[in-house]
């Protein structure tokens, strides 16, 4: 694995970081907040990120998108980290694209991954059903009908779910709640009758929803993957969203250590800046080496899944598991840093706090994935 980016990807990442900073700042995401906007992003915003070709990252040539893959769509991600950017990037970018080309028909790719890369369709993941993340507890059933699928159930904390045109929707097909085999994935229109979208109010401001479905009739040509043995695919879509958030983490957790930084440089007591206190510099090293581990473990996950290597799962745990920890330790750090000020909902480090939080526990927290780590590496 190249530790050093080429000249493409430097292009890459130079784009995205213009852009973000320019179009999408953190006063952005509070305006949103602030106006109780009812969408939770900007269409506009989303539209000028498609024509600059980031929906499309994914998406091979031959649906209209560039197919650069994981290592430059991780760049693009760590720079919308930066300005805390609520955007579709993650649930219908990576998440929705992948679930077209690892699961999806020649009809269902051929209709929707151009559209995708166009920005003109939305998707969103429904896998989570209760307060923690099991993806193997699957409750929502799908029952056989008229040569179709009958769909019952709830998710929660779907991700992007109240604004998508389409949903992706885990469903057993066989089995009990917890079993491995049994589990269907159907695309829906998300306005299909007897579907009913609520959207959560997250801490963070970003955008998630919980999602019933009650008798929601669909036919055969809604499946993706495999009837009753779409689990294995299901963990593919997770690893892939596991490793994607940890890129767009790593870029609000290195924003937030450059602020923080900054800041203790202007800040001044007893006549001297308080970066100058020995006891804070020791803290400053400490979030410094937990961010350059961080990159190094991101950098590896988006280089396995643009490889294809076997040893996918066990990065996307890892990565995620340093960087909730490492998230945590430096937004807490940085509010503490920045003294009194840092607790006011006028300075916009706090936002960072939120945002973690909330990064940390969607596709499973630190101590989900240790645990995954080490049943992975038979321990």
């Amino acid at each position: 694995m190249a530790l050093v980016l080429n000249e493409e990807q430097v292009l890459i990442k130079d784009t995205a970081h213009n852009f973000f900073a320019a179009e999408a700042p953190v006063a952005s995401l509070r305006a949103l907040r602030d106006e109780g906007d009812a969408l939770g992003y900007s269409p506009a915003l989303w539209r000028d990120m498609a024509e600059l070709g980031f929906a499309g990252i994914l998406v091979a040539e031959e649906y209209g998108g560039s197919g650069l893959g994981y290592l430059a769509m991780g760049l693009v991600l760590e720079e919308s980290g930066r300005t805390l950017a609520a955007t579709p990037l993650l649930a219908t970018a990576v998440i929705g694209a992948a679930a077209l080309q690892l699961g999806g028909s020649a009809a269902q790719q051929s209709e929707l991954l151009p559209a995708v890369a166009a920005g003109e369709l939305l998707l969103a993941l429904a896998h989570e059903e209760g307060a923690h993340h099991d993806p193997r507890h699957v409750a929502t059933r799908a029952g056989p009908v008229d040569g179709g699928f009958r769909i019952s159930g709830e998710k929660r904390f779907v991700l992007d779910g109240h604004v998508a045109d389409r949903l992706i929707v885990a469903a057993r097909t066989a089995g009990g709640p917890a079993d491995d085999e049994g589990v269907s994935l159907f695309l829906l229109p998300a306005d299909a009758a007897g579907i009913k979208r609520t959207r959560t109010m997250m801490v963070d401001s970003r955008n998630a929803a919980r999602i019933s479905f009650d008798g929601v009739t669909v036919g055969p040509e809604a499946v993706l993957g495999e009837i009753g043995g779409a689990a294995g695919l299901l963990d593919d879509l997770l690893d892939r969203a596991r490793i994607a958030l940890s890129a767009e983490m790593l870029g609000s957790i290195s924003e937030a250590f450059e602020r923080s930084i900054e800041y203790l440089k202007v800040r001044q007591q007893f006549g001297v800046p308080i970066g100058s206190f020995q006891a804070l510099k020791h803290r400053a090293a400490l979030m410094f080496n937990e961010i350059e581990l961080s990159k190094s473990i991101v950098m590896e996950g988006l280089d396995a899944l643009d490889a294809g290597r076997g040893d996918v799962a066990e990065l996307a745990s890892c990565a995620k598991a340093k960087l909730c920890d490492a998230f945590e330790l430096v937004s807490s750090e940085a509010v503490q840093l920045h003294g009194g000020i840092g607790m006011t909902d006028e300075e916009e480090i706090g936002f960072f706090l939120k945002r973690a939080r909330v990064a940390q526990q969607s596709f499973g927290d630190a101590a989900f994935h240790r645990d995954r780590f080490a049943r992975l590496r038979e321990f």
